[in-house]
This record gives structure tokens, C-alpha cells and sequence, in this order.
């Protein structure tokens, strides 16, 4: 349980803190590091993610120090930091594990993205090619000649309208 002498030297290391004195980040380091590590590590069983995640809190802790309200123990403050940092770092790992996976669950096999597949030279692209271009030659055979010739140069040779509109 906090002691007032605990909370004034909350309130001093606070004060400290938002003027950004620099042995004040060393003394909340000192103070509360520990206790955030093993509170990450309690929520992560991972020395390395809870190491990440302490200097992650202390960081915080000194950039959003202004947030503090006061109302409560600054150690408070911290362990729902720690907490909430924790649980993203958790959230964030189990996703990108999730990422790795196949797609189908096979949780042996890594997922590795492939190539889209090269849909350009298909056996078939030629065939079709050829049945499109004896379908436009029999649609444009059966137009009359007033309106084949504009198709003709606007949609085959590919004139401007004013470029087809001079040569007719």
C-alpha cells in the first residue's frame, strides 16, 4: 500500500518528469522497472517480449506523463500501461504467427506468399485471339458499308473522330 511519503515522491518524480529532467526517467526506471518487467513477463512468459515491452512502458510513461491526473497512485497508472502494452504485444505476435500459417491450418508448413499466376500466354490465348478476330470480321461484314467504315477506322485503326471524319 502507498504511504503519503510514497505519493509526494510520486507527485515530485511526476513534476520532475513533465519538466523532462532526465535523472527523473533514470529514477523512474529504477523505481518501477522491475516491477513492470515482471508484470509483462507474468502476461507474455517471454524474457525478450518483456524486456521490449518495459522499455516500451518506460518510454510511454515519460512521453504521455502530462496524462497523469493524479487522482490515483502513479504506480497504478503504469501497471495499466504495462498491462494494455502487454496484451497488444500478445495480440500482435498471435496475429502475425496466425499470418504465417497456411492458409488451409497445416500449422507444420509455413504459409509463403506465391506469385500471381502469368495468365498472358496461355495454350488457349491464341484460339481465342482467332475467334474473336473471325467474330469482329463477321459482325463488320454484316454492318452496311455507311457504318462499317467508321467502326473500322475509329475501333480497328484506331483514328481520332476527327482523323476517321476526314478520311470518309
Amino acid at each position: 500500500m502507498k504511504t503519503p511519503t510514497n505519493r509526494t515522491e510520486d507527485r515530485r518524480l511526476i513534476a520532475r518528469l513533465r519538466a523532462r529532467d532526465e535523472t527523473a526517467a533514470h529514477e523512474l526506471a529504477e523505481r518501477y522497472g522491475s516491477r513492470i518487467y515482471q508484470l509483462a513477463l507474468r502476461q507474455l512468459k517471454n524474457r525478450e517480449d518483456a524486456e521490449e515491452v518495459t522499455q516500451d512502458v518506460l518510454m510511454k510513461v515519460y512521453r504521455k506523463i502530462s496524462a497523469v491526473r493524479g487522482d490515483s497512485a502513479l504506480s497504478s497508472w503504469i501497471y495499466r500501461i504495462t498491462f494494455n502494452t502487454a496484451m497488444s504485444r500478445l495480440r500482435n505476435s498471435r496475429l502475425a504467427r496466425a499470418a504465417e500459417r497456411t492458409p488451409g491450418g497445416d500449422e507444420d508448413r509455413l504459409y509463403t506468399p506465391r506469385q500471381p499466376a502469368d495468365w498472358s500466354n496461355m495454350p488457349d490465348e491464341a484460339l481465342l485471339r482467332l475467334q474473336l478476330q473471325q467474330a469482329v470480321v463477321t459482325a463488320l461484314q454484316e454492318l452496311p458499308e455507311i457504318y462499317r467504315a467508321p467502326v473500322v477506322l475509329r475501333d480497328i485503326e484506331g483514328l481520332t473522330t476527327e482523323e476517321a471524319s476526314n478520311r470518309l
